[in-house]
């Protein structure tokens, strides 16, 4: 394994072992994406840090908020790893109120609120909210059945992505289209097709790419999941780099994992470590600066970074929404 990527496998291990030490109560799905998240700007959570972060929440919003739902854990991890985490989670709370002038309320408007303040300014708050709404309803008119209030994450990426609505619009479809034949799952293929919009290049040529990716690995031994894992999946795909090179470090970082405890028969299964270690191969290749030199390559890598919190987020959503029916279904 190449010695950033082994550094960043350790790195992330100790993350996770760290932040349940702290939070041994939140989700065993959950605490695996904030300790990429830290991974991801290769920083370490600081435990005195984060209780602080928490102690914010507490402070700033009610009980029954959706900042201290199911993704609470994310919302104080998103907040620990900015320098002011109090300013921060001031300026998600209004990106928050200028969504909710378009969205009813959900579990999944603060994800989209900490994401837009980490990507846009302050002045753009409200534009921003109006066309995620927008690009939402036309999600919804392509796909009424398959559009859900998860889908406000991916709308509001492509909101503040350089695409025309129309262009975003006809990018989805075709990505869809193409991809839908492939998979059961018409809302992961949905989510799919919304990172490959993100990503630069010809619709059919970024669908052979990940399929090509899919079927490589399996015939490797190694099938990727195709419920909410497919979006990362895309990611992977569209990553600068010679697939073989993509798909050994995938390999040596699925065997990693498998070494580590909580990835074993009584921990997190085989679908779900070899998405944790495509996060972690992508997180490797965005963070080597080496070859951007051109602004094609920059504005690749930039789509890249955007389509990894993309993925993200839909997993973060939806490890929220599953932990929140099983609290229903035990009461």
């Amino acid at each position: 394994m190449r010695n950033s990527l082994s550094t960043l496998c350790d790195h992330f291990i100790e993350n996770r072992d760290n932040i349940k030490k702290t939070f041994n109560w939140e989700s065993a799905y959950l605490i695996p994406i904030c300790a990429a998240m830290f991974a991801n700007e290769r920083q370490k959570p600081d435990a005195n840090k984060m209780k602080h972060c928490r102690d914010i929440l507490k402070e700033q919003v009610g009980l029954f908020s959706n900042f201290r739902g199911t993704g609470k854990l994310v919302m104080i991890t998103m907040m620990a790893i900015d320098h002011n985490p109090e300013h921060k989670l001031e300026n998600a709370l209004e990106v928050y109120s200028s969504l909710k002038k378009h969205f009813f309320t959900s579990q999944y408007l603060p994800l989209v609120s900490m994401m837009i303040t980490n990507m846009a300014g302050s002045v753009r708050y409200d534009t921003i909210a109006a066309r995620t709404r927008h690009i939402y309803e036309l999600m919804k008119h392509d796909h009424p059945f398959l559009t859900s209030s998860e889908d406000s994450v991916f709308a509001a990426l492509l909101a503040m992505s350089e695409l025309t609505d129309e262009q975003i619009v006809e990018e989805t479809k075709r990505c869809y289209d193409c991809l839908k034949p492939e998979f059961f799952s018409g809302n992961a293929v949905q989510s799919l097709s919304h990172v490959l919009a993100l990503c630069e290049g010809i619709a059919e040529d970024k669908c052979r790419k990940t399929l090509t990716l899919f079927n490589a690995l399996k015939e490797r031994g190694r099938k990727y999941g195709t419920n909410y894992e497919l979006a990362t999946l895309g990611v992977l795909a569209m990553i600068p780099a010679d697939e073989a090179s993509v798909i050994d470090d995938i390999l040596s970082v699925d065997r990693f994992l498998s070494e580590q405890k909580g990835y074993g028969i009584f921990g997190i299964d085989k679908k779900q470590r070899l998405m944790h270690a495509g996060m972690l191969v992508t997180s490797d290749y965005i963070g080597v600066p080496d070859g951007l030199t051109s602004s094609t390559a920059v504005n690749a890598a930039m789509s890249l970074i955007a389509a990894q919190q993309a993925a993200m987020c839909a997993v973060i959503a939806s490890t929220s929404a599953a932990a929140s029916s099983s609290g229903s279904g035990g009461a």
